[in-house]
């Protein structure tokens, strides 16, 4: 009878120790997870999002990051935009970038450089292309920038331009901003730089605040 008491005893207590240990397992893995949620961002830009010609400080990856971390603190910004860059550097920079930072999501503005120097549409296409499917086959969240290229290159030009960015954030089912420059190219003169291509200090909230939008709808999925 003792013998019987005993062991049942002891039959309870390891379902107890089963239960606790199961319960720390979960919640430890709950923490695990909570750490890794936090959001880290790069940024992979032209001359748009290198601070061109104006303070770093005052551009919009800067505000950006200071929205970003005003909502979520402990937010990683990384800008490793470079004036000048084409899809051709990025696809290129971005394997190492991704390894080296391993962010969370990746924000690409790119393609301007591609226009304006006449590359093949296909090149450009092809370039985003692997970008895209590089980061998303690594689990990175994709935010897409479409920028739209000067007038005086036609709108026909401008136009099969666009197509790409709106044809592949389909294909790849992605975050997509459009029209970039929208509301500061073209509308107000203080907006844009002499070249007419660059946004002045005073336009840097602006591009600030649409990333900034976009980039909550994506952490809100």
């Amino acid at each position: 009878m003792v013998f019987t008491v005993l062991v049942t005893l002891f039959s309870e207590m390891q379902k107890l120790l089963s239960g606790i240990v199961l319960i720390f397992s979960l919640l430890f893995l709950t923490l695990a997870q909570a750490g890794n949620s936090t959001p880290s961002i790069l940024v992979l830009g032209d001359s748009l999002s290198a601070a061109y010609n104006i303070p770093v400080e005052q551009s919009w990856p800067n505000l950006f990051s200071n929205n970003i971390r005003a909502r979520y603190p402990e937010t990683r910004v990384t800008n490793a935009s470079i004036s000048g860059e084409t899809t051709f550097g990025g696809a290129k920079r971005l394997p190492q970038l991704l390894e080296r930072i391993q962010p969370s999501h990746l924000i690409i503005e790119l393609g301007g450089n591609d226009g304006l120097r006449g590359l093949k549409f296909s090149q450009s296409r092809e370039n985003l292309n692997r970008m895209l499917t590089l980061a998303l086959e690594q689990n990175v969240s994709v935010l897409l920038i479409g920028v739209d290229l000067p007038p005086n290159l036609g709108p026909a030009y401008n136009l099969r331009f666009q197509q790409i960015f709106e044809s592949l954030s389909e294909t790849h089912d992605i975050d997509y901003l459009a029209h970039f420059l929208d509301g500061v190219a073209a509308d107000k003169p203080e907006f844009m730089q002499a070249d007419g291509i660059h946004p002045t200090a005073l336009a840097q909230p602006i591009l600030a605040d649409k990333v900034f939008s976009a980039m909550l709808e994506m952490l809100g999925k």
